[in-house]
């Protein structure tokens, strides 16, 4: 038995060598610039680097004064903002308009279609069409303005106070019907008989997704909670297209405080530290996903 063991050891070594062989090169490139990247910018967080980095230690400083900065603060603030309504509004609508289109519905193609056109488009696209919309010259407040609501106010961009949340609904416009196809995948795949089984037991249609879809549904929620997240933390061309981070720096986001310290302000060691930071942010979604779909979740043999 050991023998038989043994000799199938070399098999499996050798099964697939060719792409094995194939893959060297995309793992070279990910343990050499990516994580070899990686560990250079937590480096420099903690030197002194100007216009050019350099190796000049200086301990937590670029943190002391990352975390003491108000347009670092301001940036954090609004991340958290546009993060929680990004989540919810994201995962509620997309799965609202996935459930619907599951109904099997006329023209589903094309419907499916006009709801994922828009994450087709750069987020400098809809930014500047937003921008646009949300005008209040000649957008959304002056068109209803001329038809008779002259009161009507809505002008997010421009307000301080709620500048966060006109991003936010480009943001949504864009990623919603990203997250749809993704839930409709899932609802396409939960088998025709615990709807039947459901209906005969006369369970409610909302008792039946709440406690039976949407559990079956886990790893596509945990899937999508990945991509919404991520993209999240990342965000940056549409504050750029529709405020540039104003007014003043009520609309400032983590990504556009790291492209300023490190392209503008020319303060590399900053720029590090608050992206050391952000690094840290994708490492908290991403480890407990992984441990969840290849580690603990699963049941080990």
């Amino acid at each position: 038995m050991t023998g038989h063991a043994q000799a199938g050891r070399p098999n499996r070594l050798l099964r697939n060598l060719n792409a094995k062989i194939a893959s060297i090169p995309m793992m070279l490139t990910a343990v050499v610039i990516f994580l070899g990247g990686t560990l250079w910018t937590v480096l420099y967080s903690f030197t002194n680097s100007k216009l050019l980095p350099r190796l000049k230690f200086v301990g937590l400083e670029q943190y002391e004064r990352l975390w003491s900065t108000p347009r670092w603060l301001m940036s954090i603030e609004n991340l958290a903002v546009f993060g929680v309504f990004s989540l919810v509004f994201s995962l509620l609508i997309g799965f609202v308009l996935a459930a619907l289109m599951d109904q099997k519905i006329r023209f589903e193609n094309t419907f499916r279609t006009i709801f994922l056109y828009p994450f087709a488009l750069s987020f400098i696209v809809t930014g500047l069409v937003w921008q646009w919309l949300l005008n209040p010259e000649f957008g959304i407040q002056s068109v209803v303005r001329s038809l008779g609501w002259t009161s009507f106010d809505f002008n997010p961009l421009y307000n301080q106070e709620i500048v966060i949340y006109g991003i936010l609904i480009a943001a949504l416009w864009q990623g919603t019907g990203l997250v749809m196809c993704l839930m409709l995948a899932g609802l396409r795949g939960i088998d025709e008989d615990i709807w039947k089984a459901a209906r005969v037991d006369g369970i409610p249609t909302w008792r039946t997704y709440v406690f039976i879809i949407i559990p079956m549904m886990r790893p596509v929620f945990i899937t999508t909670l990945v991509i919404i997240a991520s993209g999240i933390v990342r965000v940056y061309d549409l504050v750029v297209a529709q405020t540039s981070g104003g007014p003043g720096i009520a609309s400032e986001v983590p990504a556009k405080y790291v492209y300023d310290y490190m392209f503008l302000a020319q303060n590399l060691g900053q720029g590090f530290a608050a992206s050391t930071m952000m690094l840290l942010a994708v490492a908290i979604i991403i480890v407990p996903w992984a441990y969840l779909e290849f580690g603990g979740g699963r049941k080990r043999v």
